[in-house]
């Protein structure tokens, strides 16, 4: 995602040793980066707060990525990188019950194990996504649409009832990214103080049924 974000990287031709400090100084500024822009948003993250969080100086933060913008573009392209890949590289070939129970415990695990990178993703989008606008027109656009020709050819095949392919994404993004974005609230109604391992379980394995009886899958 780099060649669409501009992360500010200009290569790395430190010494072995010079190399690998680099990759974990920048390591810890991203994971700080990503707790700041959640819990401030980005116009509220300053970088002095990102460099307290990683335990490096500010003047650390700069070198590596120069602004709060170029910190801010590489944790989205993280962010978008890991969810593209969550659906693998499937073809019509494949089992669609397989394929998308698969997709639906990724996305899930990801909102367990990662939920600041989806708050920020939904933060981004709630204030226009002025970052993200043109990998939502271009880059997102394109992986729907090569998707949709699977989940069509699967139809026709009568390995699944057809359905809107844009609208199916929709439909589970939302229903995988709320356990990150609204995790206070269903944690509240099922009366904890935060949401469990076992409770993710349940929510791959309700939505996973839903999904799959919805579209005509036989699990």
């Amino acid at each position: 995602m780099d060649h669409m974000f501009g992360t500010g990287d200009d290569g790395d031709e430190d010494a072995p040793r010079g190399g690998r400090i680099r990759q974990r100084n920048k390591a810890q500024i991203i994971a700080a980066a990503e707790k700041v822009f959640a819990e401030r948003g980005y116009d509220g993250a300053t970088t002095a707060e990102i460099a307290e969080v990683a335990g490096l100086a500010k003047s650390n933060v700069h070198y590596y990525f120069g602004t709060k913008e170029a910190i801010y573009r590489e944790v989205i392209a993280g962010i978008v990188d890991l969810w593209l890949k969550a659906f693998g590289d499937i073809t019509a070939e494949d089992d669609p019950a397989q394929a998308i129970a698969t997709y639906i415990r990724r996305k899930l695990t990801y909102s367990r194990k990662r939920p600041l990178a989806s708050r920020i993703f939904a933060t981004e989008i709630i204030r226009g996504a002025p970052i993200l606008r043109p990998f939502l027109e271009t880059e997102l656009h394109d992986w729907v649409a090569q998707k949709a020709v699977v989940l069509e050819h699967w139809a026709s095949q009568g390995k699944m009832d057809p359905v809107a392919p844009h609208h199916f994404f929709f439909m589970i993004w939302a229903s995988t990214q709320t356990y990150a974005d609204f995790a206070t609230q269903i944690a509240a109604v099922l009366g904890h103080r935060r949401l469990r391992e076992q409770d993710f379980e349940e929510a791959i394995a309700t939505v996973t049924q839903i999904v799959l009886k919805g579209c005509g899958i036989k699990g």
